[in-house]
């Protein structure tokens, strides 16, 4: 039987298997995703609402929905979507992650599907979902083209993948390795290769020879005087999320 082929970069994965009980402290080493949280949440609902024809307004609009999301870490983006009432999934490459994720959603009444495994074996064991969520991860893995590869595999025809990275670029490297490494100290030194950003055109390109349809792209700004984070139409100089589709 032939091995299933992975993406997993050790390296990458020990680096947030070493972060993994700080998950859900706000104020540690994942501070940073708890304060852009409330900003991808609501690019990820909104475009789930509108490609789904959802009504956010309703209990559990997304009743009847399966999604995965990759690299779920300690399920920050998890129990929102349960919440709003989707069958989901999380899959972690590092296993230390996932008890922290298992006891968070049990301690809050919720039932999530949490997974030690890669997208590539997901794939490969022919899961399907209607969303695959693909957030903070592309720029850790080892070939980004056969990983965007599984990504595509891992959608029903017609479903919906969000993947957000940081860009490449000077003001990246100052603001995401030296102000939140060296400066603001929200995340452990040698967290990000700044060689591994991909900027937002490199990005369509990989998600097209993946077989997906770019559909979507949004910066995420931080304001350093009011110190919360917004989505920008037009500056994705730093953060950034895209939204592509699988054909039908």
């Amino acid at each position: 039987m032939r091995a299933t082929q992975t993406t997993i970069d050790p390296t990458e994965v020990a680096k947030f298997e070493a972060m993994a009980a700080d998950w859900w402290d706000p104020t540690g080493k994942f501070k940073p995703l708890h304060m852009m949280n409330p900003v991808r949440l609501d690019y990820i609902s909104s475009q789930i609402a509108a490609e789904f024809d959802r009504d956010l307004q309703q209990p559990q609009p997304f009743a009847g929905l399966r999604i995965l999301d990759i690299g779920c870490g300690g399920g920050l983006l998890c129990e929102p979507m349960a919440r709003l009432g989707a069958e989901v999934v999380g899959a972690d490459a590092a296993a230390g992650n996932i008890p922290v994720a298992q006891i968070h959603a049990e301690l809050s009444g919720l039932t999530i599907d949490y997974r030690h495994t890669t997208a590539e074996a997901l794939a490969e064991a022919g899961e399907q979902f209607d969303v695959v969520l693909n957030m903070e991860v592309v720029e850790h893995v080892a070939d980004p083209l056969t990983y965007l590869s599984a990504c595509h595999d891992l959608l029903k025809p017609g479903g919906l993948h969000l993947c957000s990275t940081i860009n490449r670029n000077p003001k990246s490297f100052a603001m995401a390795i030296v102000g939140a490494e060296f400066v603001m100290r929200w995340l452990p030194r040698g967290t990000h290769d700044w060689q591994k950003f991909i900027t937002p055109d490199e990005l369509f390109d990989l998600l097209r020879r993946a077989g997906l349809e770019p559909v979507d792209r949004k910066g995420y700004l931080f304001n350093p005087v009011s110190w919360q984070w917004r989505i920008s139409d037009r500056d994705l100089s730093v953060n950034y999320v895209t939204a592509a589709l699988r054909p039908e």
